[in-house]
């Protein structure tokens, strides 16, 4: 009706037209002035963002401060973003200070970023030698992690413990009953051996260790590098390449590469710790807590000279006491023989003074003895007796006496079967660690540095049970039997110092590295059985050394090439030792009744027996100590030079390539090479690939390593002799000297990096071959023909006094293949923050091809033994073969707030079992193969920060006190290896309970 209005009031007409238009003048005035208004707020910004030498950066992060909006710089370091006058903006770049800039009127903002020591932490040294880089735009895969921040809230101390926790390729678990691999962990990188990943330390390669395992265990057959020598308090961070890289760095480096950055942090900082496992499978499942860790740690760093010089220190100390796994040991501990003797040492009567070897010199009176003590037997029937006292020889005596009367002695005894069990579970540990860390500069352009330290380990470790009834146990001395215990002292040392600087346009490195490390056995609470009364219960039973010398000159230089491109020159020479030092002549020879070392020709009525006219092996028990035979030192040479250039060929296509040529005065040379890309689809997108050819020599160890050790295999202890590579055991086995393992890698994959999302993420794939891989064969018997080679044979065995033999050999080839993820999220809030990360490995290692036999074991029948099925699961599957980790820290106020749950894939034990694919709760492979089945496990910890120089942290590793799967009941040695001691997944210690309280003192 409105519109009839003008009609029905036509004086009035005009009016309401002049009103309406007054209206829209003054509505379209006001929204004039709002307009304005927000134009002149709402200003476009546009600039450049680069670095001190002006180089412009790509994908630098722009946000408007507390709020969501912003940009990044494009692939010429530029940036366009609409703000108001009143906005402040965050600059933002990995390796760079954080800069903030209030817009104001202006409309063009030109940003100059500093850089930062600290945000250089994710700067990459490795993968590349033109440096610079951050894990996204590298062309290879590089992990990073802050190891200052991992050890204030996580419960893992030691390094080996942190990675396997924190890093989803790397695997390193304690071994159990595995002689002195019991004190080092070995660590494994995508599946792959120990010896085949490289350790550097601030770049510089790092020494092995001088111990070499040649037990039951992952890594068999392999020399590790001791990670648990360094201090995890003395780490700044952790950088792992996942990428084959011997044509940059040399030998070793077919999995990967670990690089272990020192602090230069200043001030003074400490840190205590104190955990136990707390679990109802401690002390033997008895419950309780066992397991016991302490550590303290300090680090010092102060100014040296005015400029910019400094000196950081760090000591460590730490004890870690044995958990205690085993279950009830339920098989035989004495026998009928053994409770007649004991009754006689209660009279005073020790039955073994009346014969020495049972099969010809006994005394007369020995048989009555036997029958009079027998009837003090109290668990004895009639009709038992009956037997002994009708008994005309000692001879017919031992098939009576040999019945085995455990229980009933065990209750007279007042002695359960625990008392009996072995130490199955982490050894006894005690340690120092001292390392430094320097620079001085001595001019403008030029710098001094050093660093290195000094560790000192003590190591307790049992092993097999010797029990009553076995003729291993000299009752005589030990009616209860012994449980023997080898400890070792583990000695290293390192330096490394040179000086780095600038001539002209070249950057130049010169250093020399030195690296040591022993490793000395003590054989404790034992016995040389062959000795009876005369044996002592100690033993030094030898040391291996290690020396390793390395002297790098290192060149390189940016060239005026594309966008930009660097050129890196330089060589190395490296000397390396290695020692066997021999142990006391008791803790190897086996002695005849009047004291003299046996050989092979010595007879057998000289020999001394147990009561059953078994003969008493020789040498310490548990460990044979180091032969004089066997001593030795060994020296090799190795020179090398190689060659490495990267360029950017345009903004977006980088090129890496790297040759090196080493030559080994021991064995001969090689030649490799390694070629890797990054194609930048987006300033913050990449795509990577690198293809490249590798090898590891043969290490000193595994070419002269000689030794004899009891070794448990197919059920049975056997005195197994390792005979190196040089000896005539391998010549008239037909074993070939050995060569260098030679490799073929290809990888691929993207990274991603969302930094308004606060989202970083990259998968790869890669595929590995190892041809000529160094195997420790299986064991062969002592020869039963008699051809001349078989009867030279026999004299090496009886010489030895051993078994079996093994050796180490090229023996296989294998292929890796796998993937790689892993996701990184951050979010900033006002009073909070919070990290998400996940990781994930995917990986299978394969045998491929025909098992290199050599001829004369072939032509025996004996390629099983060469490399047998048991073999092939180490190589293949006694590691998880998928691993994942998700992780959340959240950070409120004071309070801090970590949780990871670690999934650790399935594993399978060596031993051929069953043939069905499932028994009750137990699951097996088409092979007979136990599978020990995946387990996800969940650490959790809270800190609160006192202040900025106080936190105090509690957690609990392993919250839900999940164990490995058991192993079946055949496979569990008499109920002692209630969980697996021959795969590698999250250890078997059970739920740990922890405090750390750490300190900022100035």
């Amino acid at each position: 009706m409105l519109h009839c209005i003008p009609f029905l009031f036509p004086l009035s007409n005009n009016l309401f037209k002049n009103n309406l238009v007054m209206r829209k003048k003054t509505r379209f005035l006001v929204f004039l002035v709002f307009l304005f208004s927000a134009v002149a707020s709402a200003q476009t910004v546009k600039g450049i963002v680069t670095d001190n030498q002006k180089e412009p950066l790509i994908g630098v992060s722009i946000v408007v401060k507390n709020t969501p909006k912003g940009t990044n710089t494009d692939e010429n370091g530029q940036f366009s973003l609409q703000v108001s006058e009143n906005d402040v903006l965050v600059f933002s770049y990995i390796g760079f200070k954080t800069k903030e800039v209030k817009v104001g009127k202006t409309t063009t903002l030109n940003i100059l970023l500093e850089s930062d020591a600290e945000a250089l932490d994710e700067v990459l040294i490795v993968g590349s030698r033109a440096g610079g880089r951050t894990k996204v735009d590298s062309p290879v895969p590089v992990d990073v992690f802050d190891v200052v921040k991992t050890v204030k809230t996580q419960p893992q101390v030691n390094i080996n413990q942190i990675l396997n926790s924190i890093a989803p390729s790397f695997t390193s678990t304690p071994q159990v009953v595995t002689d002195g691999t019991d004190h080092l962990d070995p660590a494994q990188l995508r599946g792959l051996g120990p010896d085949q990943t490289l350790v550097l330390l601030n770049g510089k390669r790092r020494h092995t260790s001088a111990f070499i395992n040649v037990n039951g265990a992952p890594g068999r057959g392999t020399v590790g590098t001791d990670l648990n020598a360094i201090p995890s308090f003395a780490l700044s961070k952790i950088e792992i390449l996942r990428d084959g890289a011997s044509a940059q760095y040399g030998s070793d480096a077919i999995a990967g590469v670990l690089n272990l950055n020192l602090k230069k942090e200043k001030g003074l900082s400490a840190q205590v710790s104190y955990g136990a496992n707390i679990t109802p499978k401690a002390n033997d499942h008895r419950g309780d807590y066992d397991g016991e860790q302490g550590q303290l740690d300090l680090n010092y760093s102060t100014d040296l000279g005015k400029k910019g010089g400094f000196i950081n220190l760090t000591f460590s100390a730490q004890f870690r006491n044995p958990t205690f796994r085993a279950g009830t040991f339920d098989g035989t501990i004495f026998n009928a023989y053994n409770a007649i003797e004991q009754r006689a040492l209660e009279a005073g009567d020790n039955l073994s003074n009346y014969f020495s070897n049972s099969n010809v010199n006994a005394a007369p009176q020995l048989l009555g003895l036997i029958k009079n003590y027998a009837g003090q037997v109290s668990y004895f029937n009639s009709s038992f007796l009956s037997q002994i006292q009708n008994a005309t020889s000692l001879t017919s005596l031992r098939s009576i006496l040999s019945k085995d009367v455990t229980d009933d002695e065990l209750a007279y005894r007042q002695l359960t079967r625990k008392d009996f069990n072995m130490h199955v579970g982490q050894s006894r540990l005690r340690g120092t660690q001292f390392f430094l860390n320097t620079e001085l500069p001595i001019s403008d352009s030029w710098k001094f540095y050093a660093f290195g330290g000094q560790s000192y380990r003590y190591g307790e470790a049992g092993g097999f049970f010797r029990r009553p009834n076995q003729a291993r146990t000299f009752t005589g001395l030990h009616p209860n039997g012994y449980l023997p215990w080898i400890t070792t002292d583990i000695q290293d040392s390192s330096i490394s110092a040179g000086f780095k600087g600038e001539a002209g346009a070249w950057h130049i490195d010169v250093s020399n590295t030195f690296g040591r490390n022993e490793f000395a056995y003590t054989i404790k609470h034992t016995g040389n059985t062959s000795l009876r009364f005369a044996s002592p219960s100690s033993f030094d039973a030898g040391k291996l050394r290690f020396l390793q010398n390395t002297l790098n000159l290192d060149f390189s230089r940016a060239l005026n090439l594309f966008e930009k491109a660097n050129l890196s020159l330089g060589a190395e020479q490296r000397h390396e030792a290695y020692s066997i030092v021999a142990g006391d002549e008791s803790s190897y020879a086996t002695y005849d009744l009047l004291g003299r070392v046996q050989d092979g020709n010595t007879p057998n009525n000289q020999k001394p027996t147990d009561f059953f006219g078994a003969y008493l092996p020789g040498g310490a028990q548990v460990f044979s100590g180091l032969r004089e035979e066997s001593a030795l030192t060994k020296t090799r040479n190795v020179w090398a030079g190689y060659a490495e250039f990267e360029t950017d060929i345009t903004r977006w296509l980088l090129a890496n390539a790297a040759l090196r040529y080493e030559n080994y005065s021991d064995f001969g040379d090689t030649f490799n090479y390694k070629l890797a890309t990054r194609v930048k689809l987006l300033p913050n997108v990449n795509l990577r690939a690198a293809a490249s050819t590798g090898f590891r020599a043969p290490s000193i160890h595994q070419l002269y390593y000689t030794n004899i050790g009891t070794l448990y295999l197919n059920g049975n202890l056997q005195e197994t002799g390792t005979f190196n590579n040089i000896s005539k055991a391998a010549e008239l086995f037909g074993i070939e000297k050995l060569k260098e393992e030679q490799s073929k890698s290809v990888s691929a994959g993207f990274a991603l990096n969302l930094p308004k999302a606060g989202i970083s993420l990259s998968a790869d794939a890669y595929f590995i071959r190892v041809d000529n891989r160094i195997i420790l064969t299986e064991t062969f018997s002592k020869p039963t023909g008699s051809s001349p080679a078989e009867n030279e044979l026999k004299q090496i065995f009886d010489t030895a006094n051993v078994n079996s033999v093994q050796f180490f050999a090229n023996g296989v080839d294998a292929e890796t293949k796998g993937i790689d993820v892993v996701i990184a999220h951050h979010y900033q809030g006002d009073k909070w923050s919070i990290n998400n990360d996940f990781g994930l490995n995917l990986t299978q290692t394969r045998k491929v091809g025909t098992i290199h036999t050599p001829e004369a074991i072939k032509n025996a029948g004996l390629e099983s033994k060469f490399f047998s099925e048991r073999a092939r699961i180490y190589l293949e599957e006694a590691v998880p073969r998928f691993k994942a980790t998700l992780s959340h820290n959240l950070s409120i106020g004071k309070w801090n707030a970590y949780l990871r749950n670690t999934y650790y894939g399935k594993t399978t034990g060596p031993d051929i079992i069953k043939t069905t694919d499932q028994i009750g709760d137990f699951e097996f492979d088409s092979y007979g193969h136990q599978v020990i089945r995946g387990k996800l496990i969940t650490d959790l910890s809270i800190a609160y920060n006192f202040s900025e120089k106080a936190t105090l942290t509690l957690g609990v590793n392993n919250l839900f006190d999940l164990y490995p799967e058991k192993n079946v009941k055949v496979n569990n040695n008499n109920d002692q290896f209630v969980y697996s001691r021959a795969t590698s997944q999250f250890g078997l210690n059970g739920r740990y309970v922890f405090a750390r309280a750490s300190f900022k003192l100035f």
